[in-house]
């Protein structure tokens, strides 16, 4: 890998911050790395996907340059979703190279979203990498229900990667989606299971993107109803915590622990967003619940200079939409992609 060199006068000279037309400043990306998963999550991809052709990702040396081009405009969170990422070969070097940017103090901080089934092996050389926190998506800890929603997948390997992860001294947060018809009673014994391992949680609304088997409108649980359950025998207190991301977060008094809400359907958070989105291949959506899409990967295939790069990115952020779509009463999904293509 030849990495982009975050000593370069495009870093040096710092230039103006990403600002869409709204006013916000957009200082997080989320770069997908592959658009394939061991899991197949009921709610995030049909039973029998079609993934990439190979041709069609970016190389480790592309998906690199695209993350230093965004750093030198002045990206401070980085985090490396997939599909699921550590699937990925050779995604660990990648990491390991865009560390180079936390060492320069470039980038704030280099984190990613993992289902956790692979963590067990790699745990300790994201740490090494200088990863500090992480989070894993885990929905339930029945391991009949997690096998039924990710369609055969084993909830061992993912506790076994978490424990690995705090071996390392890795943060570890969950990311459960509340589903009415399958977790939704489980939610509470899952927050007091996590609290209890000095895990963070969040609850995240399920999201109409891409066609899938499950019935969305079904499984929809407004976490504005859950919150007001969850006080019927908890004491919430809201907090100011900021991670970079959408979640609105509070202490639960009698676990100690933190609980985050991410609610784009019963209470968006558009007004102060501050990140954008890259696929696998090279395509910049600067709203998850939009069809808006910028083709980077063309822009650095023709042949273009840091500069020109640089111009796309801009280009495409000053678009950046006001707000997304999403409304699940809808028949169909506010978008087509699926999330595993988005990335995270």
């Amino acid at each position: 890998m030849t990495p982009y060199d975050a000593a370069s006068p495009q870093v040096a000279k710092r230039p103006p911050p990403l600002v869409d037309a709204f006013g916000r400043t957009v200082s997080y990306l989320r770069l997908s790395v592959t658009d394939r998963c061991d899991l197949r999550c009921v709610y995030c991809m049909a039973e029998h996907m079609v993934f990439l052709p190979k041709v069609e990702v970016l190389s480790l040396e592309e998906l690199d340059r695209l993350a230093s081009a965004f750093i030198a405009l002045g990206t401070r969170k980085l985090r490396i979703t997939g599909g699921e990422p550590l699937v990925r070969k050779g995604v660990m070097g990648l990491i390991g190279g865009l560390s180079r940017h936390l060492a320069t103090g470039a980038l704030e901080e280099l984190t990613l979203t993992t289902n956790g089934t692979r963590l067990a092996e790699f745990a300790g050389g994201l740490a090494e990498a200088g990863v500090k926190r992480i989070n894993v998506s885990l929905d339930t800890l029945k391991p009949e229900l997690f096998r039924r929603l990710t369609r055969g997948g084993d909830v061992a390997k993912v506790l076994a990667g978490i424990d690995a992860a705090q071996r390392a001294g890795l943060r570890v947060k969950l990311n459960a989606v509340a589903l009415r018809n399958d977790n939704a009673a489980e939610l509470p014994e899952l927050i007091r299971w996590a609290h209890g391992r000095d895990l963070d949680v969040t609850l995240i609304e399920t999201m109409p993107l891409g066609e899938v088997e499950a019935d969305r409108t079904d499984q929809y649980l407004s976490l504005t109803v859950l919150r007001r359950e969850l006080e019927s025998f908890w004491s919430l207190s809201d907090i100011p915590l900021q991670t970079g991301g959408p979640a609105r977060y509070v202490r639960v008094a009698e676990t100690g622990g933190r609980l985050g809400f991410i609610t784009p359907l019963s209470h968006n958070f558009c007004e102060a967003c501050n990140r954008v989105r890259v696929t696998c291949t090279g395509t910049l959506h600067t709203c998850l619940g939009r069809e808006d899409a910028s083709d980077l990967r063309a822009v650095m295939r023709a042949g273009a200079s840091d500069d020109d790069l640089a111009d796309a990115i801009r280009l495409a952020v000053d678009g950046k939409p006001k707000g997304h779509d999403f409304q699940i009463e809808r028949a169909e999904p506010a978008v087509a992609r699926h999330m595993s293509t988005t990335g995270g």
